[in-house]
């Protein structure tokens, strides 16, 4: 048995090969592997396509080449229905559908139902088509860090699709129908064949649904929704973080079918509210504890002094113990944000000390100051510097140098 070429070697592209690069590869190995322009070896030119399309089913497919680059060819056997690859296995026709527009329009509107080159009929496709999800929303809705404390009760306003109440979603004005679309004769498909090939895409004329409607609904103008104002109410948790995201289950948009028609059978999408909290003047957050500087005058910080202080509980007292220095740090515990996921659980408040010096003194405080250098032998137009640990050190080594060795 012969082995498995390496799907990166087949396509011409190295391991961390952007998904762009990828595709550009496949689409020339199939332009050129195409065997009505091989017609001298166009079984070898079928093969060498079926390699390429293989490679590319794998490779294009993130989890697929999660497997592979992992495990290699062993790791991808059970994505293929057979273990093995087949054209069932293949899901990336409009990948390559353009590619022979201009080389096979003139074959285009086949209206059988026979097998294709790719092992499924166009009636087959036509009924795989099924209800999905509704789709998503998202927003941003901004909050006060007081409200990030206490947790509150929002209402949310947006816009978003109904269906329409007029055609109940049809899309058809009462009394009107549908009427078979004309580019697909109603398979829903649209159909180029050329050679051994068959390539099939969704009908771009009716989206895939094989019909039109013949008179449109004034209200939806034909789109089977409309989009009104929503206004809902949304629980803001205690201690939510900056960017979080709250999701509303089922306020999304309706559901609809994989040619884009909306219905009202299947679940909603839902609603994604990404909070953000406004800049506070006085305190900075950073997960739950929460930051702040305090003024106070330099004879509270020489004397001490009892201080009160805005916390987001209300005022707490703080007492500044005589000789406190500037950029001194309190932690006040408890008193930062609360935990989202606990909120009985809090962070803490972390206050420093900024000390203000005053920089206009009446005559008499000047003396009073002056006095108070004289009194603490404080030379005013010297610099006072204490010795670190590194100059006491080297002090006492001179010393025990003198004491060892004299003065020589």
């Amino acid at each position: 048995m012969a082995t498995k070429r390496d799907y990166y070697e087949i396509l011409g592209v190295s391991r961390n090969a952007s998904q762009e690069e990828i595709k550009k590869a496949y689409r020339r190995l199939a332009m050129k592997y195409h065997p009505d322009r091989n017609p001298e070896n166009k079984k070898e030119a079928e093969e060498k396509f079926k390699e390429a399309s293989e490679a590319y089913e794998v490779l294009s497919d993130p989890e697929k080449r999660a497997l592979y680059d992992r495990y290699g060819h062993e790791g991808v056997k059970g994505v293929f229905s057979g273990g093995r690859f087949t054209w069932d296995d293949f899901h990336h026709f409009d990948d390559i559908s353009d590619m022979f527009e201009d080389l096979i329009s003139s074959f285009f509107g086949g209206r059988g139902s026979t097998s294709s080159f790719w092992g499924t009929t166009t009636r087959e496709r036509r009924r795989r088509e099924y209800t999905q999800p509704g789709r998503d929303i998202k927003l941003s809705h901004r909050i006060s860090l007081e409200d990030a404390v206490s947790g509150k009760d929002e209402t949310i306003v947006f816009r978003r699709a109904e269906i329409c109440p007029a055609c109940d979603g049809n899309g058809m004005r009462p009394g009107s129908g549908y009427r078979t679309c004309p580019r697909c004769n109603g398979t829903g498909m649209r159909r180029f064949s050329q050679g051994f090939l068959t390539v099939t895409s969704t009908c771009d004329y009716c989206g895939g649904a094989g019909k039109i409607i013949d008179s449109p609904c004034e209200k939806c103008g034909g789109e089977g929704v409309i989009e009104v104002e929503r206004r809902i109410k949304i629980h803001i948790p205690p201690g939510v973080e900056n960017g979080q995201i709250l999701r509303v289950p089922g306020e999304g948009e309706p559901a609809s079918t994989t040619s884009g028609r909306y219905v009202k059978s299947g679940p909603r999408g839902d609603l994604y509210v990404v909070v953000y909290i406004e800049r506070h003047p006085f305190f900075e957050r950073e997960g739950n504890d929460l930051y702040c500087e305090i003024p106070v005058s330099f004879l509270q910080a020489t004397l001490g002094a009892e201080v009160s202080i805005p916390t987001l509980y209300g005022k707490e007292t703080l007492r500044i113990p005589p000789g406190t220095q500037p950029g001194h740090v309190f932690v006040l515990k408890g008193k930062g944000m609360p935990d989202f996921r606990n909120p009985q659980k809090r962070g803490r408040l972390y206050v420093k000390v900024q000390v203000k010096i005053p920089t206009h003194l009446t005559e008499r405080q000047r003396e009073i100051l002056q006095e108070f250098a004289r009194v603490s032998g404080e030379k005013l137009n010297e610099i006072k510097t204490e010795k670190g640990w590194f100059d006491k050190i080297k002090d006492s080594f001179e010393q025990v140098k003198r004491d060892v060795f004299g003065n020589h």
